[in-house]
């Protein structure tokens, strides 16, 4: 199954619509989970996915059964005879059962796959068993799935069908409106993992309220800032050739930062320290700077245009000294007896001096 097909199908579990479920013999990904299904197979690297196709699961074999008993073995500790006794003994509290086995591709192998095989021949009636997985492997298994259940594929959708989902999301699970360049940014900003774009979503949502548009502003002010931005925010500052500044910020960070607070402020300065040091080096070799820019993948644009002239003002030796200056600095930060305000006062005004 395309990511398309795996993208329209949660979508169409999100609008919650109430579409009868696929036919027992489905081998492939298309479609939802059912009742119906004895065995259910999740694949793919959307956990998200893989959450919600089982909670889609769920919902129907309560509609079902009613109340139903779950349980749920990890892949790598678990023996197949042990779930396959689960799902044929009677559940105590409940009439059907949701047996879930977690990392199946390691559950699964050339030991196990004969007997999943008779049992999918003959599946118990009071219990649905679901496998999840990151991958798997095709084999003979999904053919004697395909006659009481089905292999739903959980792939990892990019970022143009995640902005549309999340416009769809937001309307269907929040009722709040986003518009898709807003959820762009939105998409832009946390990347295309389902898992944490609902997160933040339902937040935004709260923050509108109930039925109010989420804007761009929004995003901005409430969603965080990925590793990637929080590290050029510091590193801007120690470019900016205004050691009143350059403090001023340090401050700021430290004070709001949660213990450890000096650990991303370390990674900043090295990241840059390692950044300058190739440049100047390449740029003394005569490299071309849009060459430099793509093998040190300096981004963005301000980025890469502060990190070159600032390499070529230090040149390699003064370049060395500053990627050693961060070194000590990395290694202070591991010993508690450091007193790493002062150590990284030091540091930004080595860089602010290296930017003037």
């Amino acid at each position: 199954m395309s990511r398309r097909a795996a993208y329209n199908g949660f979508v169409a579990k999100a609008s919650k619509t109430t579409r009868g479920a696929s036919k027992t013999g489905s081998k492939s990904g298309a479609g939802q989970p059912g009742a119906q299904h004895r065995i259910v197979v999740l694949v793919g690297k959307e956990l998200f996915l893989r959450t919600q196709y089982t909670s889609i699961l769920k919902e129907k074999l309560e509609q079902e059964h009613g109340e139903i008993e779950v349980f749920k073995f990890e892949g790598e500790q678990t023996d197949l005879a042990e779930v396959l006794d689960e799902c044929r003994s009677f559940g105590l509290m409940a009439t059907h059962k949701m047996v879930i086995v977690d990392e199946a591709d390691l559950f699964v192998n050339a030991t196990t796959r004969p007997m999943l095989e008779r049992y999918a021949e003959g599946p118990s009636d009071q219990a649905t068993l679901v496998l999840r997985a990151g991958k798997w492997n095709k084999g003979k298994l999904d053919d004697a799935i395909g006659t009481c259940g089905i292999i739903i594929k959980c792939d990892a959708v990019d970022e143009g069908m995640a902005c549309r989902w999340v416009v769809k999301r937001a309307r269907t699970a929040y009722n709040a409106e986003i518009d898709p360049r807003t959820a762009a940014g939105l998409v832009e900003r946390l990347g295309a993992d389902l898992g944490r774009i609902d997160s933040e979503l339902g937040k935004l949502a709260v923050g509108a309220g109930e039925g109010n548009p989420i804007t761009q502003q929004m995003v901005t002010e409430l969603v965080g800032l990925t590793r990637e931005e929080e590290v050029w925010a510091i590193q801007s500052y120690l470019l900016c050739g205004d050691p009143n500044r350059a403090l001023s910020e340090l401050r700021v960070i430290l004070g709001n930062s949660p213990k450890n607070n000096a650990v991303p402020v370390v990674f900043a300065c090295s990241d840059l320290a390692r950044k300058l040091m190739g440049a100047s080096e390449a740029l003394a070799q005569g490299v071309n700077s849009n060459v430099i820019g793509k093998e040190l993948k300096l981004w963005p644009a301000s980025s890469k245009d502060s990190i070159l002239r600032t390499a070529k003002r230090l040149g390699p030796k003064r370049a060395r000294a500053l990627f050693d200056q961060c070194v000590a600095a990395d290694v202070a930060s591991k010993s508690s007896g450091a007193d790493m305000g002062i150590m990284l006062e030091r540091l930004m005004l080595s860089f602010v001096a290296a930017s003037r």
